[in-house]
């Protein structure tokens, strides 16, 4: 019965000063929002990397340069042009636990269509490349292995770049010519939308047979990257070692020569990307910390002005016998529901917060539980670390000096 009287007298409190106790768990909702909306961005931006990964293809491995090193400084991997078309072929015939490889030279090139013209990524590629990379294609087809053989000037236009070269224009890209840096081209097909792949808008490209981009356009004899898909996901691991291997005798590295190469699948590019954005979580969870703190220190200075304005009742509760625990307890209940109440709306506006990041980023449900329960406890806590003081105060007025106070 006590403690339901002591609840009874706290609620009766807080009631007495709606706009000031509204005020007061103010900070503590936001705190309690910040860090689930923190939280949600993190975790989407984990979900979306993750489907951009995996949007990529299945069972991809990506054969990437070495690095070159220029005045003492190392260029990173992907400087060098140590990669060949004529790899490709190896890899294809050699490893048997590879089912497909497509090669990728890539430059920018001004793009033009009558009036209509564009700077975008001229991407020279197999037809490898659209299975590899689940490409779809919405008009039209893309080029084959005898219009790579042949240097074929034919081009398959992505989403994007459709829309910038043919707006306006009313008519259908399928058998247009454009022109690529004055040499003209025919376009055979639109690619359906595909988004970005992390790294790049995929639709704001157009592919075109690598033969053509290296003897017309770029003049280089090396490629940038080398997609290669493993015949299932049970042989990644052997698929990678096996193009490791063929990869060395290509490019006649002696025993204990490093690779001139880089390899990476999709988990490592997945665990590289997945690091990045748990470290970005707990940056912004750590920064929406700081707003409970600030929530706690105001719930402490409004249970101190509570106490100041309440000495007479103090004194005489205490002179008819109400003992130091109890006032202590109801102070500290109070700081503790005004807590609660705080993390209550703060988890419910957190939630349509972290529900709506999800719809707008397109990766579901983006709540984690882990966060809701650090907010709820992080937001008791400080409604007790920053209760007890206030507490402790009251219940060391001494009934005398409470009953004279004005």
């Amino acid at each position: 019965m006590m403690w339901l009287e002591t609840v009874r007298v706290a609620w009766r409190s807080i009631r007495a000063n709606k706009m000031r106790s509204f005020l007061t768990m103010l900070g503590i909702i936001i705190g309690v929002m910040a860090v689930i909306g923190s939280s949600a961005v993190g975790v989407a931006a984990k979900n979306s990397v993750t489907k951009q990964v995996e949007g990529l293809g299945s069972n991809v491995i990506t054969v990437m340069p070495g690095a070159v090193t220029s005045g003492g400084i190392n260029r990173g991997f992907g400087s060098a042009s140590t990669l060949k078309y004529e790899d490709v072929s190896a890899i294809l015939q050699q490893d048997p636990d590879v089912a497909m490889a497509a090669p990728l030279v890539s430059h920018n090139s001004q793009v033009v269509f009558e009036s209509n013209n564009t700077s975008t990524a001229i991407e020279g590629t197999t037809p490898d490349y659209m299975n590899i990379h689940n490409m779809a294609i919405a008009e039209g087809r893309f080029f084959q292995q005898p219009e790579v053989d042949h240097s074929a000037n034919v081009a398959v236009l992505g989403s994007s770049a459709a829309q910038t070269l043919f707006a306006g224009t009313g008519v259908n890209p399928i058998g247009q010519t454009i022109t690529i840096d004055q040499i003209p081209f025919t376009v055979i097909g639109v690619a359906a939308p595909q988004g970005s792949n992390g790294f790049q808008n995929l639709d704001d490209a157009i592919a075109i047979p690598i033969t053509t981009e290296m003897n017309l356009l770029t003049g280089s004899d090396s490629v940038q990257s080398i997609s290669v898909s493993a015949k299932s996901a049970d042989v990644m691991t052997q698929a990678q070692n096996e193009i490791e291997a063929t990869l060395r005798v290509q490019h006649q590295l002696a025993a204990g020569q490093p690779d001139d190469f880089t390899i990476m699948n999709q988990q490592t590019i997945l665990n590289a990307l997945s690091s990045i954005t748990t470290v970005l979580t707990l940056l912004l969870g750590g920064i929406s910390a700081i707003s409970l703190l600030v929530g706690g220190i105001g719930i402490m200075n409004i249970m101190l002005v509570s106490v100041t304005e309440r000495t007479r009742e103090i004194g005489i509760r205490k002179a008819i016998g109400a003992k130091r625990r109890v006032i202590m307890n109801q102070f500290l209940l109070e700081s503790l529901t005004l807590s609660l109440m705080g993390a209550a709306m703060g988890l419910i506006i957190g939630g349509g917060l972290a529900e709506l990041i999800g719809n707008l980023m397109h990766v579901g449900n983006v709540l984690s539980l882990t966060a809701v329960v650090l907010a709820v406890i992080f937001a008791v806590a400080v409604g007790i670390i920053f209760g007890v003081y206030p507490a402790r105060k009251a219940s060391k007025l001494k009934p005398i000096d409470a009953l004279r106070f004005e």
